[in-house]
């Protein structure tokens, strides 16, 4: 396979070094340079997917809506989710960094919107609008790493990139809590102003670059059909999180209208002229299959990081705090494995090694978790975390470097925002089913145990707060068992994962 090693150089249609690639400039001044302006964009448009969660309870008891507090949540995931592909195609025939001077424009007026809001109703139509730009600066984040840079330089950069959205969603719930005590919870939406205008002043040192193909015709019947395929299937997985009978009759039809909507889509983007949803991409072996990777990758990373708080608060009755600092070392993994793999594949070109020898050790250090967590110590845990978090680093830097190798340098906006749309789907996906085998096990074993186990994580207590004291023992003994099936589904997302990345033909960059 050749592509174009530096198609981001100021003369991308030229054939000058084509087969080596040119010489990189010098590492700081580009680093300096480019990198900030890739970076802050990407950091926003993640951090506002967990900032959030820690102001929920203000904003609820401000409009006084609390059973709609999560479609706050909700509609910023289901409008990036759309609005990924939609920037990469466009930015593939227009322009990445026009198309990111769009996205930051929406982001920052529909943050303002944010604040302003009265009403859960009005704030959630404002982060309808704050997600469609949000979904545009996660892709054409990455996608502008691999026009700036040739394809072995991309890997240490999409490592960084993969660090920063790491730090992002841990700042998140952090900056959240602060700001909603100290400013009200408007200040988490106001605070994207500045940072926003920021890194419209950065984007302005990229390079504009006038892509090589810029035939585009609108395809509107594939974006109503993938608008309705994205919004039912998310609304359907979030539905079945509630594990209540009446919500299931919902789940399922909203699940049948997204797998309608799945089908009709892929039938007007075979005949599309030019179609939202690259199929022909999709079909190449290396790209599918890496996107899988990627969905099997936010699955597990996504479930660990949602049970896992529930896990230490409800059965080992750990506080909040004692929770957050016992994830840090998982954090500090993430961080440090993406780095140190982004190097490591742009010195050697080596690719799928690094997630094949990750996911291998991460899926035994989930097993281990699953049989053994109720006997290890704090500090036992912590290594292990930490140890998790090293091999979990490998895979996203990796993944999204193949797959622009993959698709060449005129469809890197699509090729991100694959990437993107698969991990948002399997991490909803992934968290659904887990919930769901957490809870048909505790319903399986007894319902005393999950009635104390829902009434728990709804007041945040631990197992001190459950009912019946004589039974505190069987319950226990019952949610743990819960959680060591939930722990043994996420270590079946990254078996698959490895199974994914022993597969993929392209290895060497």
């Amino acid at each position: 396979m050749s592509f174009e090693p530096n198609q981001g150089g100021p003369s991308s249609g030229s054939s000058a070094g084509s087969s080596s690639g040119p010489p990189a400039p010098p590492r700081r001044p580009a680093f300096l340079s480019v990198f900030p302006s890739i970076m802050l964009p990407m950091f926003l448009a993640v951090l506002d997917q967990t900032i959030v969660a820690t102001a929920l309870p203000s904003i609820a008891a401000a409009t006084g809506e609390v059973e709609h507090a999560s479609w706050v949540v909700v509609s910023y995931l289901i409008a990036s989710t759309i609005a990924a592909p939609i920037y990469g195609r466009l930015g593939d025939s227009f322009g990445r960094r026009r198309l990111m001077f769009v996205a930051l424009a929406v982001f920052i007026v529909a943050s303002a919107l944010c604040a302003a809001s009265t009403s859960i109703l009005m704030l959630t139509l404002a982060r309808l609008v704050q997600g469609l730009g949000g979904g545009g600066l996660m892709t054409l984040s990455q996608a502008l790493v691999g026009e700036a840079f040739p394809p072995r330089e991309r890997a240490r950069y999409q490592g960084y990139l993969a660090a920063v959205a790491v730090c992002a969603n841990t700042f998140g719930p952090v900056a959240g809590g602060y700001l909603t005590q100290h400013f009200g919870w408007q200040s988490v939406f106001l605070i994207n102003v500045p940072v926003g205008l920021l890194a419209v002043w950065l984007t302005r040192n990229l390079e504009s670059r006038i892509p090589d193909k810029s035939s585009w015709q609108p395809d509107p019947a594939g974006l109503l059909l993938f608008t309705l395929f994205v919004t039912t299937t998310l609304l359907s997985l979030q539905q079945a999180q509630h594990m209540e009978l009446a919500a299931l009759p919902m789940a399922g039809g909203l699940l049948a209208i997204g797998i309608i909507a799945a089908a009709l889509l892929v039938r007007q983007e075979s005949r599309a002229a030019s179609p939202l949803i690259p199929l022909a991409l999709l079909r190449r072996p290396t790209i599918w299959r890496s996107d899988a990777l990627a969905a099997c990758h936010g699955a597990a990373l996504v479930s660990l990081i949602t049970f896992l708080p529930i896990y230490l608060q409800v059965v080992r009755g750990n506080s909040p705090a004692q929770t957050g600092l016992l994830l840090v070392p998982l954090t500090i993994g993430i961080f440090t494995g993406s780095l140190v793999t982004g190097r490591l594949v742009s010195k050697t070109g080596r690719t799928t090694i690094f997630p094949v020898f990750g996911l291998f050790l991460v899926t035994a250090s989930l097993v281990v978790l699953a049989l053994w967590v109720h006997q290890i110590g704090t500090t036992g845990l912590a290594w292990l975390l930490l140890w998790n978090g090293l091999f979990m680093g490998t895979v996203m830097g990796v993944v999204q470097v193949t797959v622009q190798s993959e698709s060449g340098p005129l469809k890197l906006g699509e090729a991100a925002a694959s990437v993107q749309f698969s991990r948002s789907i399997g991490a909803a996906f992934g968290t659904a089913l887990v919930t769901a085998i957490l809870f048909a096990v505790l319903a399986t074993k007894s319902p005393e145990a999950a009635k104390a186990f829902s009434t728990m994580v709804e007041h945040g207590g631990g197992l001190a707060s459950a009912p019946a004291p004589d039974r505190l023992a069987a319950v226990q003994a019952d949610i743990a068992d819960a959680f060591r099936a939930a722990f043994l589904a996420i270590a079946g997302f990254t078996t698959i994962g490895l199974g994914l990345a022993l597969s993929i033909p392209l290895r060497r960059i």
